[in-house]
């Protein structure tokens, strides 16, 4: 069944009257971190994942340290190894975003993990809802989801997202996918996710490195951009060193950003999130030094 045909006059009324009430011009456009008033339409961070063998709130010193504005929630160490998941309270989001604040940072978006579709679609819609909720809790306004590579599930996946965003839009959170293999590699995979669920609440954030990743070095995001001209509401800065390495500090590797940041321009992506996931790995002075080298490098590419 196609997903599209689920939208109903009563509902995109519905969502027109909230967004309104919420003073949205857009769901999907408006659903990141305001940037400071004063600052750069580019809401430059960096994620916890080169940090990920720490405790996140070690990766939230670092990225205040480093002087960074934003903050990314995606791995930590913990049971699951996400900072925020489908296991996470209320309370523990709660205080996830209280932390951040005690350092002065933002959150921007939020990876957390999968949501339990394969059990059945009602749990998936529950848990998807549960992860929007922890987002809309920690005061994050973007949760980035990481698609789903088995094709059993792909139809059920994308109906929990259509079926969630009526709840997104209520909690003034965004959803957004990212390329992540599988069956959303791609500019062109996730342009067509994006049309099939038909929802302005759900968008994509794009990410260069994986475009080169998972075609093994094939692949250029400069080209691959054009095809999601539109629907970018944000982007994780990742570069690529062939083969198979994402483990590198942006600028350092394969990825033209200042190309992709050109092409996701003219499609209408002039500010936002764009937000470090990885680094070149080292002890924690060694990613001290390579985050606050990757803020320079952001820095002087949005000037």
């Amino acid at each position: 069944m196609d997903l599209k045909q689920n939208q109903t006059r009563r509902r995109f009324l519905g969502e027109a009257a909230l967004a309104g009430a919420a003073g949205l011009l857009a769901p999907g456009l408006s659903s990141a971190a305001e940037p400071r008033e004063g600052t750069s339409a580019w809401r430059i961070g960096c994620y916890t994942r080169p940090w990920g063998a720490h405790d996140y709130r070690v990766a939230l010193d670092a990225i205040a340290e480093a002087g960074f504005k934003y903050a990314g929630l995606m791995t930590t160490r913990s049971t699951n190894g996400l900072v925020i998941s489908t296991a996470t309270t209320e309370a523990e989001a709660l205080r996830i975003g209280e932390e951040c604040e005690a350092r002065g940072l933002i959150p921007a978006s939020a990876y957390g993990g999968d949501f339990p579709v394969a059990e059945s679609l009602e749990k998936g819609v529950e848990g998807l809802k549960r992860l929007i909720d922890n987002c809309a809790a920690a005061k994050v306004p973007n949760l980035m989801l990481g698609g789903t590579g088995d094709s059993a599930l792909q139809e059920a996946y994308y109906q929990a997202v259509a079926r969630s965003c009526d709840h997104a839009v209520e909690r003034g959170i965004g959803i957004s996918v990212k390329p992540h293999g599988g069956l959303n590699a791609t500019g062109p995979q996730c342009r067509e996710l994006i049309e099939k669920v038909g929802r302005d609440q759900f968008r994509i954030w794009y990410d260069p490195g994986n475009i080169l990743y998972y075609s093994d070095g094939v692949l250029d995001p400069v080209r691959d951009a054009a095809v999601v001209n539109g629907l970018v509401v944000g982007m994780s800065v990742k570069d690529y060193i062939h083969p198979k390495v994402v483990d590198v500090t942006p600028g350092d590797g394969k990825v033209d950003f200042a190309g992709v940041l050109k092409q996701l321009k003219a499609g209408g992506f002039n500010g936002g999130p764009l937000i470090v996931e990885c680094l070149k790995p080292g002890g924690l002075p060694e990613l001290l030094a390579e985050a606050k080298r990757a803020r320079l490098f952001l820095e002087a590419l949005t000037a």
